[in-house]
């Protein structure tokens, strides 16, 4: 045979060789246990490097085709200081769709408001994670992929994590429960450590219950409400009264024997407990519903226990004569200028913040921080709870200029389209609960804010004056009373006390307002 003949043959040899080996590494990968047992060996749980010495060959190489397209990950975002998870509302880009810096990729429900991520990456949008309608999703969570533009967004590469995430959606169903969001972990000395959901934990906190013995029912070791339920089912049971069998005999001295109707019994009387409901049982005697918290709700209650618990309070009341500045309201709707009392307010305190610069404070956790801007928070009632968008640098700008921010300010409120930094931060808030009918009320500080102005409704009220002769003579005036709630660690009560007298003086001199 000549030698070019014999080069092909073997050539030819050796490809067979070649897929034969290939097959046979495939079969191994595809049906590995099989083979296993019928070799007598343990080769897929050996590493890359043993195995391929145990068969006697090497690896083929990997292909650009068996790869997926590596990705851009899309996390979820901390979009305001206090969120802590969101709500996926809507996505404004479809699998597929080029996606450039800056453009709009999802509205995001944070804890404030309806916000809208942007891009910070240019690509293609190659999958989406969460869909609309996801809830509770915790930051960092993956909720997108991104591809760069001319790949094939279809092969895109999805972590092998990605399904673990501490995300729970709406999408989940009645069959398959979802776990709460975080489990704090207790431990006892001497024991071994478990987790407590949110429910359990408030079971056993209520009704002074130790778990401690307790085997938990959950997932991963978690002691569910249904664990806490049942302690507390065991615990409620009644003691079963014992027969005492006493020392003295039945009849002594002629003693008669006492009858039934007479007996007393033998458990004291038991403290009233306040009924649980449990589910899949009928309603206790004061049954209840369960709400669910908004995210708004839960940082308005952590916000406000924080205030309660941690901030030395101080309060301080004056009454202000509103007689000038309501003349002067009345003088400017005769040439179409609508502005309100509560406009005046939010201009005379901004004013007096500028002249007395050590009110405008803040507590950063371990001092005292001198602000240079001053900006009013108003606190406003929405559906989901009270929010206090802020109006920059009140003291600079005029009563109209005031009135048409907050006004503009208070709807976007209410539609839930505040941007963060239309709410974060601010100088001092300003809470006005005059159209309801409240003469006066206290504020709680809001940290890191130092001062809270509680504002409450105008009445008439009869006074002794005296006119120009030295006569008494009874006048009316419109009053109003003012009440500051302030830090006492950086607001002392006499730096309070003449901050709300200068604050007086402004309201009930309305033409200073203009001379700043």
């Amino acid at each position: 045979m000549p030698v070019s003949c014999q080069q092909k043959e073997r050539k030819r040899e050796g490809e067979g060789k070649g897929g034969k080996m290939a097959a046979s590494l495939w079969l191994i990968h595809r049906c590995g246990g099989k083979i296993n047992r019928l070799l007598g060996r343990n080769l897929m749980r050996a590493p890359l490097g043993s195995l391929s010495q145990a068969v006697g060959c090497k690896f083929l190489h990997t292909t650009p085709e068996t790869l997926g397209i590596p990705a851009v990950k899309i996390l979820m975002p901390a979009l305001s200081p206090t969120m802590e998870e969101g709500n996926i509302v809507k996505w404004l880009k479809t699998e597929g769709e080029t996606v450039n810096v800056g453009d709009a990729l999802c509205e995001i429900e944070t804890d404030k408001a309806v916000v809208t991520m942007e891009s910070s990456d240019d690509g293609i949008l190659a999958k989406i994670m969460k869909e609309e309608g996801s809830k509770n999703v915790r930051l960092g969570t993956l909720i997108g992929l991104l591809v760069e533009e001319g790949q094939d967004w279809k092969q895109v590469d999805i972590p092998s994590d990605a399904s673990s995430e501490p995300v729970t959606s709406s999408a989940s169903t009645a069959s398959s429960p979802t776990l709460p969001l975080a489990h704090k972990i207790e431990e006892h000395h001497g024991k071994e450590q478990f987790r407590l959901s949110p429910a359990a934990r408030n079971i056993l906190e209520t009704h002074g219950l130790d778990a401690s013995h307790c085997t938990p029912s959950g997932p991963r070791g978690i002691f569910t409400k249904e664990d806490a339920l049942k302690l507390l089912e065991q615990k409620q049971k009644p003691v079963e009264a014992k027969p005492m069998v006493s020392s003295v005999p039945l009849r002594q001295a002629g003693m008669p024997l006492s009858t039934p109707s007479a007996s007393v019994p033998i458990s004291a009387s038991r403290p009233p407990v306040t009924p649980v409901s449990v589910p899949g049982r009928p309603a206790s005697m004061n049954p209840f519903t369960e709400i669910p918290a908004s995210d708004t709700r839960r940082v308005i209650a952590k916000k406000l226990t924080e205030s309660k618990t941690t901030v030395p309070h101080a309060y301080a009341s004056a009454d202000c004569d509103l007689g000038a500045i309501l003349n002067l309201t009345q003088e400017l709707a005769k040439d179409d200028v609508k502005v309100s009392i509560n406009d005046f307010i939010i201009k005379a305190t901004a004013l007096t913040l500028k002249q007395m610069p050590d009110v405008n404070v803040t507590w950063n956790g371990e001092g005292p921080q001198q602000l240079q801007s001053i900006d009013i928070s108003i606190v406003t009632a929405t559906d989901q709870g009270f929010i206090t968008p802020i109006i920059k640098d009140a003291a600079s700008k005029g009563i109209q200029e005031i009135a048409a921010s907050a006004e503009a300010l208070a709807k976007k409120a209410r539609e839930g389209k505040l941007l963060p930094e239309e709410y974060q931060g601010g100088s001092l808030s300003i809470s006005n609960l005059g159209k309801f009918g409240i003469n006066s009320f206290i504020g709680l500080v809001m940290p890191p804010q130092a001062c809270i102005l509680a504002v409450g409704g105008s009445r008439t009220e009869l006074t002794v004056v005296e006119d120009e002769d030295g006569n008494e003579k009874l006048q009316q005036h419109q009053l109003l009373t003012i009440t500051l709630s302030s830090d006492g660690r950086v607001i002392d009560d006499e730096l309070a006390s003449k901050f709300l007298d200068t604050l007086k003086a402004n309201l009930e001199n309305p033409g200073r307002l203009a001379l700043y």
